[in-house]
């Protein structure tokens, strides 16, 4: 399905990976991001998860994007939102940024968000550095039901 494969990215570290090297190290890739369809001009918020295959955990320590004057990360927390800190990215585990829970905050929009659109973001993690994620804008009502 397409829309599985939608806001795909895959983060791999420029040394060697061979056998021996003695170090374990986060190993990340991102799926179901997607944006829906804001009703605001000025904010959005942005769901997606990250996957670790690594034998290492690492840190979401912040997330840019040209579209937006800030983006932040937010966890609900007995039903009121808040900004969060870095978020762990368990070794083997995942992290999963979804409606009513942990999610990302467009604020300071630059452009009106429109379904069929993609925004850039880029993930910025304390051990593995930056990876650069297109997050689809789908309906305003649209939630990704697969996984947790």
């Amino acid at each position: 399905m397409a829309a599985a494969l939608a806001g795909t990215a895959l983060l791999t570290g420029c040394g060697d990976s061979a056998s021996g090297s003695g170090s374990a190290k986060a190993e990340l890739s991102v799926h179901s991001a997607y944006i829906p369809q804001p009703v605001s001009d000025s904010m959005a918020a942005g769901f997606l998860t990250i996957e670790n295959k690594g034998g290492a955990a690492d840190r979401l320590t912040s997330v840019t994007s040209a579209d937006a004057g800030e983006v932040t990360v937010h966890e609900t927390v007995d039903g009121a939102m808040k900004e969060a800190g870095p978020l762990t990215v368990p070794a083997h585990g995942r992290l999963v940024l979804k409606s009513g829970g942990d999610h990302l905050m467009f604020d300071k929009l630059k452009r009106t968000l429109q379904q069929g659109q993609t925004v850039t973001v880029e993930l910025h993690f304390a051990k593995s550095g930056g990876l650069k994620v297109e997050m689809p804008v789908k309906e305003a009502t649209y939630h990704h039901t697969t996984g947790h």
